[in-house]
């Protein structure tokens, strides 16, 4: 028993010394290599980063440019006839439809000037009546050579005398009425007025006294100034039908309004290089006011098999723009990429990815070409 126990207690030690050998390696300069504490270093810098696969889409193609809203009509209101302001029916800045009455101008004179004219045409209407009986008269007595010929003659003078008179009457009496109807002064067109320059009483002259504006908001201009190159890109797309015109007022990431692309100039600039364009856009609820700074975004095709990656995982050198990418045995790979159209948070990769790569898309500063990671997924990262 007792050497059977010896035998025992030896085997375990040379267990224990080849276990310790295995542990243990010696370099060829003769230091040892703890084999063991290595590996579980190695584990320890293995980082986990957030990765996410290529996306393969049909993206929309936009082109945007810094724009100008311009009002589509914009007018002066001033008085066709003169006479002193008796009312201001519309409020300063007030949004008014087509026909409302905004301005009166006092009517006394004006009346008077038509009463006059009716009088006037009363009075040569008596005169045209005894001239066509003068005339009747004399037509007969001519025929019997009771009446000379120069006499005769006339007659038929004084008869067209007189309807020639109250021809001029009835064209008096037509212009008196639309001096009456120019008294009140009415909105040629729907719009937002402005601020009055004449108050109640200021004696107006005909064109000379400025009233106020009236400026149409719905629809409104839009106006940009594509390069030479998006004429090339504008001009396809109007071929095969309407460009849609989306509006984003400053520091908005959402459009407001829309419309379509309606004119593109028929000259480019010499200078700039660049030629002028105008979309027209509805505004109903008049959030554009003419002269703001806006963004315009043409939508001028579709990208079909767009490869789409986050626009987090961007990185920048001297070489251009790159993104890591998950590569064999798990190490870190650096890929030169040429970007296409963005869409959203998310941007097209014209060249330097395929389908299926797996993106890194965090711990970006902490990683380099070459370095073991750990890849995870990322919806297991947002969970």
């Amino acid at each position: 028993m007792r050497f059977i126990s010896r035998i025992a207690l030896v085997t375990a030690v040379a267990l224990g010394v080849a276990a310790a050998a295995a542990l243990y390696i010696v370099d060829h300069d003769g230091r040892g290599i703890d084999t063991a504490g290595a590996s579980a270093k190695e584990q320890q810098m293995t980082m986990p980063v957030p990765v996410t696969q290529v996306v393969k889409k049909t993206i929309p193609i936009y082109l945007e440019y810094s724009a100008r809203t311009e009002s589509i009509r914009n007018i002066t209101l001033q008085a066709r006839v003169a006479g002193y302001l008796q009312a201001q029916l519309a409020p300063d800045g007030a949004d008014v439809k087509q026909d409302d009455l905004l301005y009166q101008i006092d009517t006394k004179d004006l009346q008077a000037s038509l009463d006059q004219a009716d009088a006037q045409a009363q009075r040569d209407l008596a005169a045209l009546d005894y001239a066509r009986s003068n005339f009747n008269r004399g037509t007969e007595l001519a025929k019997t050579g009771w009446v000379a010929k120069d006499t005769y003659d006339q007659r038929v003078s004084a008869m067209r005398q007189a309807e020639a008179a109250l021809a001029m009457d009835q064209a008096a009496i037509q212009n008196a009425r639309l001096n009456l109807g120019y008294a009140q002064i009415r909105a040629p067109f729907p719009g937002r007025l402005g601020r009055n320059q004449a108050p109640v009483g200021t004696l107006v002259s005909v064109g000379g006294t400025v009233l106020n504006t009236l400026v149409q908001l719905d629809p409104i201009y839009v106006t940009f100034n594509p390069s030479e190159t998006d004429l090339v890109v504008i001009q396809k797309a109007r071929a095969s039908g309407d460009i849609e015109a989306n509006i984003f007022l400053p520091g908005e990431r959402l459009w407001r309004q829309k419309g379509k692309l309606t004119f593109v100039d028929n000259v480019v600039d010499r200078l700039t290089g660049t030629v002028a364009a105008r979309a027209t856009i509805a505004n109903s609820d008049f959030t554009l006011l003419p002269g703001q700074y806006v963004k315009a975004r043409l939508h001028v095709g579709d990208q079909v098999d767009a490869l789409l990656v986050p626009q987090t995982a961007l990185g920048s050198s001297q070489l251009g723009k790159y993104v890591y990418v998950v590569g064999a045995e798990n190490k870190v790979e650096q890929r030169l990429v040429t970007l296409g159209p963005p869409d959203g948070t998310l941007i097209s990769v014209v060249k330097g990815l395929a389908e299926g790569d797996q993106v890194i898309v965090g711990n970006l500063q902490k990683i380099g070409p070459g370095m073991p990671i750990q890849p995870v997924p990322k919806k297991e990262t947002d969970s």
